[in-house]
């Protein structure tokens, strides 16, 4: 089978494709035909090094997580899965999978979950990693309520314009932020006050927000304390913020590190094929061009999420 795969840590350079054996999965694991597989900030970030002393890898590896594809194989003790069974979820070898950007790949059963009816392969592998970030923060984490008000960090991203769709479903205020060139975008998810982060400061507009949800990090997470009120909740997925601050300004703060499990992903199911969530893909590039779909995520901004289609 063709497979990505990654040697040496580095820059989309180290992106090579090669010739690899079809995985077997072992117990509670299934073995899928990957027919889309989708690139995370978090896969280029693996790939750079950044994470190598806190998250070591055995070198070389499949890079990728999120994918959708059909099973073609069970391992020992799966329940509830067949063999055609069309599903989504991650493969990501972090969690024991052997990394979607392959042909085939195997992933276990605790993050997979059948696919969305209503939507295609290349749209279910966008969502796993960020629809389960915002159906964590937004509906566990946050809590969030009809008539509350949330700013919503990054809403052209991945992440964000999933969020912001979630967030209107919900019946929340929606804020965001943007560049220019992305306000008719964010609007269109159904953002109600969007602020231009190049030319304007959103902590000197916004004021007595219930929640704020972070995708950004660094000063942009220390000023979103300013327009929380007194018992809000900030989540940031760049790390915790300061507990300092959370004390100063009397809110609760998190730092996520999203969970892509079979509950999450049923619920993102149910959300899409409800027609709650519309899955926002960018640009689609092909298994072989996956060098190529790094050096795009990377140097552009794209709008929801770049896509690898496979088969």
């Amino acid at each position: 089978m063709k497979a990505i795969q990654i040697k040496e840590y580095g820059g989309p350079e180290t992106v090579i494709v090669t010739d690899q054996v079809v995985p077997v999965p072992k117990e509670n694991q299934v073995a899928i035909e990957i027919h889309a597989a989708s690139i995370n900030p978090f896969d280029v970030k693996i790939r750079s090094g950044m994470y190598k002393e806190s998250i070591p890898l055995s070198l070389p590896y499949v890079p990728g997580g999120d994918f959708s594809g059909v099973i073609t194989q069970l391992g020992e003790g799966v329940l509830g899965l067949n063999v055609g069974d069309e599903i989504f979820g991650s493969a990501i070898v972090l969690s024991g999978g052997t990394g979607s950007f392959a042909q085939f790949a195997v992933a276990n059963t605790k993050t997979i979950s059948l696919k969305p009816k209503k939507i295609n392969f290349l749209e279910s592998a966008s969502l796993p990693l960020v629809g389960s970030s915002a159906i964590q923060a937004l509906e566990e984490h946050i809590n969030l309520k009809k008539g509350q008000k949330i700013l919503i960090h990054g809403g052209s991203g991945g992440i964000g314009s999933i969020a912001i769709q979630l967030a209107k479903y919900i019946g929340a205020y929606v804020a965001t932020t943007a560049s220019s060139t992305n306000t008719a975008f964010v609007a269109s998810l159904g953002a109600d006050k969007i602020i231009d982060y190049k030319n304007e400061k959103f902590e000197e507009i916004l004021s007595d927000y219930d929640a704020v949800y972070d995708t950004v990090g660094g000063a942009t997470t220390d000023n979103s304390f300013k327009v929380l009120k007194k018992g809000g909740v900030l989540v940031s997925m760049i790390g915790k913020p300061k507990e300092e601050l959370a004390e100063k300004y009397g809110v609760t703060v998190i730092g996520q590190n999203t969970h892509i499990t079979t509950e999450h992903l049923a619920r993102l199911s149910q959300l899409v094929d409800a027609l709650v969530i519309k899955p926002i893909v960018d640009k689609v590039f092909l298994l072989e061009q996956a060098k190529e779909a790094f050096v795009y995520l990377e140097k552009g901004s794209p709008r929801g999420k770049v896509v690898l289609q496979i088969k």
